[in-house]
């Protein structure tokens, strides 16, 4: 038997719960990403949650038959895209209540029947 108080007990639960939860938090985080093709759809970058350019695609002959100006345009405005995208996801994912737990999560007792 623990001879610790079960306020300590209680604490001490609560921040390991915490640490849980801001470990998930941080891999959806780190999940978050965003491929939004350029106009043309020859150049898809892949943007992170803190808004880097992860990777960059551009298809086969671009660069040869787009001029320079063309090429950095459908670049900057996919790039544009999609780091407005992974920002959306960022703040749908921070908005959303971290202590609110879906209902699948949630001990049986908890959850109540509906009303007949």
């Amino acid at each position: 038997m623990s001879d610790m108080h079960p306020d300590v007990q209680a604490a001490l639960d609560a921040a390991r719960d915490l640490r849980h939860r801001i470990a998930d938090l941080r891999e959806k985080i780190d999940a978050i990403r965003a491929r939004r093709p350029s106009p043309s759809g020859a150049v898809i970058p892949e943007i992170d949650a803190m808004g880097r350019l992860t990777d960059l695609y551009i298809a086969q002959g671009t660069a040869d038959r787009l001029e320079c100006e063309e090429l950095v345009a459908e670049i900057m405005a996919a790039i544009r895209d999609s780091t407005a995208d992974a920002a959306r996801q960022y703040e749908l994912l921070m908005d959303s209540d971290p202590w609110n737990d879906p209902i699948e999560e949630q001990p049986a007792a908890a959850v109540s029947e509906p009303a007949s």
